[in-house]
């Protein structure tokens, strides 16, 4: 357990403390089993492996009762910096999916010297809240039916009464093709059972919608990723071929956002849980920024 910020953050650590840090950060609904297949061979290749459960998951607490329990990409992206802190790293390699992705995203854009290098799944992860209720096509709006049925009362109760099951769902639409087992499964749901996750949950998915307000400290940050600030340094974007939430053409054209050395990889037979369901392309990338 780590104390960094407004929390007390469960992490694991892998590899020789001396080595380059390493930072993996898990998304929604997901912990940090995702990167198993991942951290091994990097810790066994000499990095420092740090991966932290993220605020509403697993053994991860909130140390006030009166801290907002904000799931924004602004307390994401403090939440790791904070951590980075706590543990004495100054600079690092940041990879992450989804939630954790969107929290690299962001510090590898407004603190650039803190970031090594940058893994991102799906591509630039930083919300346009301010343009959030413009619809995109139905086809993709369809995808993200969970995010408004937690809009409502009713979504709520669902996702407090049926956290495991409403998840599960989500890995199956999501990656349709990864042959998930009970046992697998049962070893992440465990993390949803945190005493903070609907809170959390709930209040990320209405806040990028302007459907909530956000944690009052984390304005500054929010302001700032109003601008859409392009990320400077060096990145490989991976993308599942089979992402049944954000397909691969969701990240076309995505080096926009990305001014320093970029590539884009689709990895094929692999959905939106990329770490857990196709861990080698996430080595060999931070091997490669490494060695920049």
């Amino acid at each position: 357990m780590i104390t960094a910020g407004v929390l007390d953050i469960a992490v694991e650590l892998h590899g020789p403390e001396s080595g380059t840090p390493v930072i993996l950060l898990h998304g929604f609904p997901d912990d940090v089993r995702t990167y198993d297949g991942v951290a091994g061979p990097l810790a066994e290749a000499g990095f420092r492996v740090v991966v932290p459960y993220l605020r509403g998951y697993g053994p991860t607490r909130y140390r006030d009762p009166t801290t907002p329990r904000s799931g924004q990409q602004a307390a994401l992206a403090a939440d790791l910096l904070a951590l980075m802190d706590a543990l004495g790293i100054g600079r690092a390699l940041l990879a992450g999916y989804d939630w954790g992705g969107r929290a690299a995203c962001i510090v590898a854009a407004l603190w650039p010297e803190r970031v090594i290098g940058l893994v991102s799944a799906a591509g630039y992860n930083i919300q346009d809240i301010p343009n959030a209720l413009r619809p995109a096509d139905p086809e993709r709006d369809l995808r993200y039916w969970y995010q408004w049925y937690l809009h409502t009362e009713r979504g709520v109760a669902g996702l407090t009464a049926n956290r495991a099951s409403f998840c599960r769902l989500l890995w199956k639409l999501w990656s349709p093709t990864y042959p998930l087992t009970d046992a697998e499964y049962a070893r992440t749901a465990a993390s949803f059972d945190n005493p903070d996750f609907v809170a959390t949950v709930v209040q990320s998915y209405r806040h990028r919608h302007q459907a909530a307000p956000g944690d009052p400290t984390l304005e500054a940050i929010e302001a700032r990723l109003i601008a859409q600030p392009p990320i400077t340094i060096p990145t490989v974007v991976l993308h599942g071929a089979d992402d049944g939430v954000d397909p691969p053409a969701n990240s076309e054209g995505c080096e926009r956002h990305f001014t320093g050395p970029f590539r884009r990889i689709v990895v094929p037979d692999a959905g939106h849980f990329l770490p857990r369901e196709a861990p080698q392309p996430w080595v060999a990338s931070l091997k490669n920024l490494a060695d920049r």
